[in-house]
């Protein structure tokens, strides 16, 4: 799709870094909707693309692969020249009649019929509105009529209170736009729910269990809950509630500048949360940014930042099935679904290519790509919505997410750690080991969350107590207890769900375990003090290293070391001796991590109630770590002292 990623062009042409201009975006979008045309049915209503079924079924995966390629489409035909523009989305008008012609073999679930159609209708209704004088306006009359009308059910339709909600409005102001009926109640609650979401510092939760409890952070702040909003108000215009556009873009620009640190120098967006197979889709919200004029990054990073993440994905094989996108992270990768996810669900990744909305002499297309705060220096950042300290190096380029805030889980309750969201560490190089989907049909209680936690899960960035059958204990709930500069503390209640007990309360618990954090270049001090008497032994995991041939393994009495041919390396190193008996191992596991076939994590297990371990990950020459940290621990304390000479203090308790 592309050139390979070793020809650059020369500085002169303003992309010295990705080598992508935006005739490379118009390119990648023309091929990735050509490459979905023969999959389309006849009349073009359903593009049913080869993949495994959703949970909502063959007919939905075909609205989706229609309603989510019309928005490139769309975006695709905003700047192009008209004959050009009439036929990419030729098809897509004739899609249209068939899709809302109930009487149609091709025609679409009702959005009263199917929970997914309502997400699909928003994504139409966007499509519409950027392709508003190119195809509505051209439309006949009835088919207009029947597009309103298939639009307009979803006004008595129930919605999960989060980012769905926004689905309505949009499709509502849409409605508004062309004169439909529509409901304005859709939209107040929408503005309404997402102000009790806002965790401030341009950071949403994705819906909360009660006011306050904001723990579902993830890629949905930037491909839902700041896009959605302010479509509403482009799709608006003047009839938009005039507090909202400006606070909107505030609350976008602020998640920018955080958002721009979580982008490695390869391009890697940071693997965590649901929804990873939309891939690019990441970098919507800085070509979104620009758009809206809601963004503190020069146009040169916006471009570099998201033409980085195309390349990404593309030169690692996401288009490989003749420039369809699969079902994966990098090549097709199934584990990595969702039970809500079809075949065409990846191209929620289409919203990325929202820059092509800017006309080609924008600045964000002219202007010299500049490099990214990792491609700059060394950081570390704190961001206090999510409780998460990011540290990156630019040595590597590797982003490191140490996490103390989110689990995707109600704080009220015992759940199944989730392992996209509930690890103690994420990484834009590294990704957590999964095991098998449980059933959970058995669980009345269950939330459709649940679907997305393993069993049994590898110890990797995990901080859990073993019981006597080997079971690691479940960290979610987590309670953070301190977030600073360089330092984080969290604290939870090991428990180990049991599958088919729909009564949590009866799920066996363990003692309060008290985890610490202090992160400085490619290190994290990782503290870990179990309340006394438990006689539990306690695991902890550094990061998992996958590769397509087994990574390396080098071991000593204190440390663990793998290595992978590129010179990623992930390692263990045992700071302080534990008061009981320790060992050092590598798990190893096949076929179930998203960076490659073959992975492992250094592991460590040990007696005792307080540990102190430095979990590294960066790249390294033939394994050789870098002067680990050391650990003073005094009563109560913990200082540890990093090769700089500099040291940091965290209070750990009685």
């Amino acid at each position: 799709m592309f050139p390979p990623s070793s020809s650059r062009v020369a500085p002169a042409d303003g992309s010295p870094i990705t080598g992508l201009t935006r005739g490379d975006w118009e390119r990648a979008a023309g091929r990735l909707l050509d490459a979905v045309r023969p999959h389309a049915v006849p009349g073009h209503s359903l593009i049913h693309l080869p993949g495994p079924t959703s949970g909502s079924g063959r007919l939905s995966d075909g609205l989706e692969g229609y309603a989510r390629t019309f928005l490139l489409a769309a975006y695709r035909s905003a700047h192009a020249g008209r004959h050009l523009a009439d036929h990419v989305l030729a098809p897509y008008a004739e899609g249209l009649e068939h899709g809302t012609d109930p009487t149609a073999p091709g025609r679409w679930p009702l959005p009263a019929e199917l929970p997914q159609a309502r997400v699909e209708a928003a994504a139409v209704a966007i499509g519409l509105h950027e392709s508003r004088h190119r195809l509505w306006d051209r439309l006949p009359d009835r088919v207009r009529q029947r597009t309103v009308d298939w639009l307009g059910g979803i006004s008595d339709t129930e919605v999960p209170p989060n980012n769905w909600l926004w689905f309505k409005a949009v499709v509502a102001a849409f409605l508004r736009s062309v004169g439909a009926p529509h409901s304005t109640g859709d939209i107040a609650r929408a503005v309404e729910r997402t102000e009790e979401w806002y965790a401030g510092g341009g950071w949403y939760t994705d819906g909360a269990r009660g006011p306050g409890q904001r723990r579902n952070f993830d890629h949905y702040n930037g491909w839902a809950m700041h896009l959605f909003p302010l479509w509403y108000c482009r799709i608006s215009g003047g009839l938009a509630e005039p507090e909202l556009l400006p606070r909107y873009r505030e609350r976008l620009r602020a998640f920018l500048d955080d958002a721009a640190h979580l982008v490695a120098g390869n391009g890697a967006p940071l693997f965590q949360g649901r929804s990873l197979i939309y891939r690019f889709g990441a970098a919507a919200p800085f070509f979104v940014g620009a758009l809206f004029d809601a963004t503190p990054l020069a146009p040169g990073l916006t471009r570099r930042a998201g033409s980085g993440m195309l390349r990404y994905f593309i030169d690692r094989g996401a288009a490989e099935e003749k420039d369809v996108l699969s079902l994966g992270w990098h090549a097709r990768f199934p584990p990595i679904r969702q039970n809500y996810s079809g075949p065409a669900s990846p191209y929620w990744a289409s919203q990325a290519f929202a820059g092509l909305l800017l006309p080609p002499e924008h600045p964000v297309w002219t202007a010299p790509e500049e490099r990214l705060p990792v491609e700059r220096g060394d950081f570390t950042r704190s961001l206090a919505a999510p409780g998460w300290l990011v540290s990156g190096t630019a040595s590597d380029g590797v982003i490191r997410v140490v996490n103390h805030g989110t689990d995707h889980t109600p704080p009220d309750r015992p759940a199944r750690d989730d392992p996209f969201y509930a690890r103690l560490a994420y990484s834009t190089h590294t990704a957590p080991d999964l095991g098998l989907r449980p059933d959970l049909s058995g669980d009345p209680q269950a939330h459709p969350r649940d679907g997305d936690a393993r069993a049994p899960q590898g110890p990797d960035n995990r901080v859990s107590l073993v019981d006597g059958d080997g079971a690691l204990s479940h960290r979610s709930p987590l309670r953070r207890v301190l977030l600073a500069e360089g330092v984080a503390v969290s604290a939870h209640t090991a428990h180990w769900p049991v599958l088919g007990e729909p009564d949590r309360e009866r799920w066996p618990a363990g003692p309060a375990v008290l985890t610490a954090s202090l992160v400085h270049g490619p290190w994290e001090v990782r503290l870990v003090r179990v309340a006394e008497g438990t006689g539990h032994p306690v695991v902890i995991g550094g990061h998992a290293l996958a590769a397509e041939r087994p990574p390396e393994v080098t071991a000593t009495d204190d440390r663990v070391v793998v290595t992978r041919p590129d010179g990623l390396t992930s390692a263990l190193v045992v700071l302080h001796p534990p008061s009981g008996d320790a060992a050092l191992s590598v798990r190893r596991a096949t076929a179930v991590n998203a960076f490659g076939t073959f992975s492992a994590t250094p592991v460590y297990e040990a007696g005792g109630t307080l540990h102190a371990t430095a979990v590294f990950l960066g790249t390294t020459r033939d394994a050789a770590l870098p002067p680990p940290p050391e650990v003073r621990l005094t009563a109560g304390s913990a200082t540890v002292s990093w090769p700089d000479g500099t040291t940091g203090e965290v209070a750990l308790g009685s």
